[in-house]
């Protein structure tokens, strides 16, 4: 079954997903990678506030390709999460809901999942192309110079993604291997 959630991505519509669930989302997400990310932190950390309402947020791991004519954005494809786990905590603490990437997240984030009861989806790596296409319209919020790496709003229309841990802390990157490993016995 696919669930379908439109923003904006409180923690209540995001309370019932569990590990593995087909989800497509629509609304304004927004995109940031690793200098992206360090830079927001280091705002916090200063008292300074974020460029956007972090709040109830979804931040999308990518450094898109440039948009192709009458597109309002490349090729999309997710990165891999783990560069941005130093940095994520701190930025649900502040109310961000929601990530998408690919691969696993450390045990810190995993425990600050569960804490704030936000979401990791995961996207397929790789289909970009596709991914691009459920991008209706994309501004730059702020860090301009980060070229494809810069923060970004993003309004999406039926983005795929699959829960890759739930707001309980359940992780497919080890039930899918748990179960996987028993079906080969």
């Amino acid at each position: 079954m696919t669930v379908k959630i439109t923003g904006p991505f409180t923690k209540e519509k995001l309370a019932f997903l569990r590990t593995g669930d087909d989800v497509l989302l629509s609304g304004e997400i927004y995109t940031a990678r690793d200098a992206a990310h360090k830079r927001m932190t280091e705002m916090l950390k200063r008292g300074e506030a974020l460029p956007f309402d972090i709040k109830n947020a979804i931040i999308y791991y990518v450094g898109p390709t440039p948009a192709k004519p009458g597109r309002p954005m490349g090729s999309a494809g997710p990165t891999t999460s783990y560069r941005m786990d130093p940095y994520a905590p701190m930025l649900m603490e502040e109310g961000q809901t929601g990530m998408i990437g690919k691969g696993p997240r450390s045990e810190e984030v995993i425990e600050a999942i569960k804490k704030n009861k936000a979401v990791y989806f995961a996207a397929i790596g790789g289909a970009g192309a596709l991914m691009s296409k459920k991008i209706i319209r994309s501004e730059t919020v702020a860090f301009d110079d980060l070229g494809t790496e810069a923060l970004r709003r993003l309004t999406v229309r039926d983005m795929p993604v699959k829960v890759a841990v739930d707001s309980f802390g359940n992780d497919i990157y080890k039930t899918g291997r748990k179960k996987y490993l028993e079906e080969q016995k």
